[in-house]
């Protein structure tokens, strides 16, 4: 019977496979690190108090690279190249939505426009990014090698997650609830077609290297279709509503090390 716990195990227990897994998931982290520290730089004056919070985001998912980098080294694997088709922050990039690298790499500061643009994609990301970490706990929450570093990186993404809550809501108080509103449904409507052709895409590299027989390949196919319908109808209203978080300020003080989680 297929389920997401048998489908990850299956991964997991197959050197080229996780090793494709941890190189995509080490490089979208990565990646996202330095948007984030450039950001943190870039921050406009009037808005200085944001700038130690975006460095934090950025230094954890720092760390979260580090980690699926060292649970390829625990098992004597190297890191592979990332198929361009199954890098879910390039795609996002280049179908305009966050803040584009060429305007990150220049020494200008950004506006409190594009403030309010990073925060509607990180919504949506974290959001995204919280699901599939909860969903990964709840299977290997107690797994001897990937049970500590699913339960570290859960509860950074809740983390990230309650603060763009928290920020943009303090935006629609100053004045830009509209403008909030339009940017998340943009960013929610292009995230889940990306999820979607990467997922196709990072299901068929596994089904190659595993040797997935073509109809367990189309059951796989079928239901991401189906998800991708039912978040293209309905389920994008999850990453567009804005609730006041439980924790709040998540991303106050410097980001925990690896080593000094429980």
């Amino acid at each position: 019977m297929l389920s997401a716990k048998s489908l990850f195990q299956e991964i997991l227990d197959n050197d080229e496979s996780f090793r494709l897994f941890c190189s995509i998931a080490a490089g979208g982290e990565t990646q996202g690190g330095w948007e984030n520290g450039r950001i943190a730089a870039l921050v406009p004056p009037g808005l200085h108090e944001l700038a130690p919070k975006v460095a934090r985001h950025g230094a954890d998912e720092d760390k979260h690279g580090r980690i699926f980098n060292a649970l390829l080294k625990q098992r004597g694997l190297q890191p592979v190249t990332v198929p361009y088709e199954t890098d879910y922050t390039l795609l996002l990039e280049r179908r305009g939505i966050g803040l584009a690298h060429d305007r990150l790499s220049r020494e200008e500061p950004l506006t409190e426009r594009d403030i309010i643009v990073y925060l509607a994609h990180s919504r949506v990301t974290e959001q995204r990014a919280s699901e599939q970490m909860r969903l990964l706990l709840r299977h290997f929450a107690g797994h001897p090698v990937l049970g500590r570093a699913v339960k570290m990186i859960s509860r950074d993404e809740d983390s990230h997650l309650a603060y763009c809550h928290e920020e943009l809501l303090r935006f629609a108080r100053a004045g830009h609830g509209r403008t909030i509103q339009s940017v998340l449904r943009e960013c929610a409507q292009a995230e889940i077609r990306v999820y979607r052709d990467v997922s196709l895409a990072v299901m068929s590299h596994m089904g190659a290297v595993l040797g997935w027989p073509r109809a367990k390949s189309a059951v796989l196919a079928a239901g991401i279709h189906a998800m991708h319908a039912y978040e293209r109808l309905v389920g994008w209203r999850r990453m567009v509503s804005l609730e006041q978080p439980a924790l709040r300020d998540a991303l106050s003080g410097p980001a925990v090390p690896e080593n000094e989680y429980a």
